[in-house]
């Protein structure tokens, strides 16, 4: 899937866990998450790419 032009992916790993990662230059992000439904899981990967993408920003600003 992509959001705001990254990458990422979202795969259940159990009932109720799931896997995610995604990809910001050469750093590769991964964790994992609990979420009973799926949009719910790629909702929170999605936050957690709006914060890296602020941090990125922050840190080299153009």
């Amino acid at each position: 899937m992509t959001y705001k032009g990254v990458e990422f992916t979202v795969t259940a790993v159990a009932p109720g866990i799931w896997k995610w990662q995604f990809r910001l230059g050469d750093r590769v992000i991964a964790g994992k998450t609990e979420a009973k439904l799926n949009l719910l899981a790629i909702r929170r990967v999605q936050l957690r790419i709006d914060r890296e993408l602020k941090k990125a920003e922050r840190q080299y600003p153009t």
